[in-house]
């Protein structure tokens, strides 16, 4: 089981089936049960395109991102592989078990000065290659922290203007749209140091799956422009909070000083798993223990205001309904306590159904394993609880304590993959 502590949390059949539902989320979303339908021992095959393996000489893995060490332990058991580079947060212990491949831990939400070893170590890595090899790129979410090399500016003012975004409740987009602005790698800049073919695979973790914002397009190119970046510090109050060398750098981009992000694509990009990868086999699931079901997606936005649009849903539907629901809400960190949005997501949707009859099961997990600033990757309850006391909790965003109390927390550690978020209202 991924979910670790399965048995503690399923005390009656409601929770026993809202957790059997975010497992076959969980499970249908980690990267040896996706690329296999992609990479071959003597090709790799994505719909039309067909790249055959056998003319080049040799082939390498770069993998940065929550699911990097997995996604390459599965292209490294399909076909033939003479090393490469692997970039994971701090802390995880990666399911890789050779020496074939460099791993490097590096700094996330915020990078830090192992970030920018792993871009510099990438960058040489690229440029030692021959012109007859293949370079696999392996991206997935995250990678925008773990991978970094600050252009104009210093990993101290970097460091200052992710973390002030996080807290703002700006989306994952515009947060990228800043770091691309500052970077000498990401928005496809990397791809100036390459020395032969490549092809990147990405895992999805924003909504709509714009290769442009997972891990900042590093591989890709760039769509928004330094106006676009000003516009986000702009709309989040923090032209005056940011360093003002940020401000500086910025607006010699607006005024054609400096370089814009690339603008065109050099190399294939290919989505090889999205948040509905998880949501179609959680759909599968539900059907299985007989529940009418319905899947709303994409969730995004203020954590509060999707609670209520849930609520009022899942008190329209018949008994033994549910509504499976994937994306990433935004909260803004105005207090001090521990919390992540979907426990915040939790909390919130029982404040809104607690005076509702009917029995109703609340669940909401990161796909990553991850929940803010926590150890659980979620919540589970009901709407039976007490919710009394909620609200000042959430106005610390201390969500975690509140939901720790009641015995709610999910825990998986690392899952090595990374699709947003998946969640469950179960009706009976």
């Amino acid at each position: 089981m991924i979910i670790k502590n399965f048995v503690d949390l399923a005390t009656d059949n409601d929770k026993h089936v809202t957790l059997k539902i975010l497992e076959s989320g969980l499970v249908a979303g980690l990267p040896k049960n996706v690329i296999q339908k992609f990479v071959y021992k003597s090709q790799i095959s994505i719909g039309k395109c067909k790249i055959p393996l056998s003319k080049y000489d040799q082939i390498f893995l770069v993998a940065f991102g929550k699911a990097a060490d997995s996604m390459v332990c599965e292209v490294n058991s399909l076909t033939r592989t003479s090393g490469g580079i692997i970039v994971i947060p701090e802390g995880y212990t990666p399911v890789l078990k050779t020496k074939k491949f460099e791993i490097i831990y590096a700094g996330h939400p915020i990078p830090n000065k192992k970030s920018i070893k792993a871009a510099k170590k990438i960058i040489k890595f690229l440029q030692e290659r021959k012109k007859n090899d293949l370079v696999i790129f392996l991206i997935s979410g995250g990678g925008s922290s773990l991978i970094s090399l600050p252009d104009g500016i210093t990993l101290d003012e970097k460091r200052v203007v992710t973390e002030r975004l996080i807290k703002s409740g700006a989306s994952i987009d515009e947060i990228n749209c800043v770091r691309k602005h500052l970077s000498k790698i990401k928005g496809g800049r990397i791809l100036e140091y390459l020395r032969c073919e490549a092809i990147s695979l990405v895992m999805s973790d924003v909504i709509g799956d714009d290769i442009t914002t997972i891990a900042s397009g590093t591989t890709f190119f760039d769509k928004t422009t330094f106006s676009d970046a000003e516009k986000v510090l702009k709309k989040y109050n923090l032209l005056q909070s940011v360093p003002k060398n940020i401000l500086k750098r910025i607006r010699l981009g607006i005024e054609k000083k400096i370089p814009e992000t690339p603008k065109q694509q050099k190399i294939k990009n290919h989505i090889i798993a999205t948040n509905k990868t998880c949501l179609n086999r959680m759909r599968k699931k539900s059907k299985s223990f007989g529940l009418t079901q319905k899947i709303i997606y994409p969730v995004s936005g203020d954590v509060k205001q999707i609670a209520k649009t849930l609520a009022k849903l899942i008190v329209k539907t018949k008994p033994n309904s549910c509504i499976i629901f994937g994306g990433e809400p935004t909260v803004e960190v105005k207090g001090r306590g521990k919390g992540g949005r979907n426990q915040e997501l939790v909390l919130y949707l029982l404040k809104e159904i607690q005076n509702v009859e009917q029995n109703i099961t609340v669940a909401s997990i990161g796909t990553d394993g991850k929940d803010g600033n926590t150890d659980a990757c979620g919540a589970i309850l009901n709407n039976k609880i007490n919710v009394t006391g909620a609200k000042k909790f959430l106005a610390r965003n201390d969500s975690y304590n509140f939901i720790k109390k009641h015995k709610g927390l999910i825990i998986t550690g690392p899952t090595h993959t990374n699709l947003m978020d998946i969640g469950v209202l179960l009706r009976r």
